[in-house]
């Protein structure tokens, strides 16, 4: 299904917070482009919207499935959206590489916000909806979600990547903020 009718069909699924076992295991390589996943996808789209989002892998709405979406700007300001099933990110190494802080969250740890260092653009290879391959280059705040998504895909929360001090102030801030997040956010 295109993207276009993936963002106007689906359902807001609540979100699943870190610590639940679902977000920090590695997923089910995706097999079957199908209607289910077209379901979910739909539904992906719906949640990340709801909860005002850049992406959603579907771990977050409770699925062990390699694939996310996205919805967020790249490096030049441009509006971009998709679907990644099974993603490999490939960072810069050396010279090339360059690591840019800047502040991040995730929607499965709602509200709280801390700067980490990340790779400042990255490749990212998979399939798309169909089971197309597909190979996406970007920076910016797309670079940065590829990132973090693929993260959710391997079992890794962002969290993972902080100081223990940065990860205890990063749970701090979302207890302050917490009840503004029922256990069924971001449905209504």
């Amino acid at each position: 299904m295109p993207v276009s009718e993936l963002l106007r069909l689906g359902n807001a699924r609540p979100i699943v917070r870190w610590g639940d076992p679902v977000l920090h295991t590695s997923a089910r390589p995706v097999t079957d482009f199908g209607p289910d996943l077209q379901s979910l996808l739909a539904d992906m789209f719906a949640t990340n919207t709801a909860a005002d989002g850049a992406g959603l892998a579907a771990q977050q709405v409770g699925i062990d499935l390699a694939v996310f979406i996205y919805d967020c700007s790249d490096e030049t300001g441009t509006r971009r959206t998709g679907v990644v099933c099974n993603p490999v990110v490939e960072l810069a190494e050396g010279n090339d590489r360059h690591l840019i802080d800047f502040g991040e969250g995730c929607l499965s740890l709602p509200g709280a916000y801390t700067d980490l260092a990340r790779p400042e653009f990255c490749i990212c290879r998979g399939q798309d909806q169909y089971g197309n391959q597909i190979e996406l280059n970007a920076g910016g705040t797309l670079g940065r979600c590829f990132q973090h998504e693929t993260d959710h895909i391997n079992g890794i929360v962002f969290g993972d990547r902080l100081s223990k001090r940065k990860r205890k102030q990063l749970y701090r801030d979302h207890e302050t903020v917490s009840e503004q997040y029922s256990n069924d956010w971001p449905t209504r």
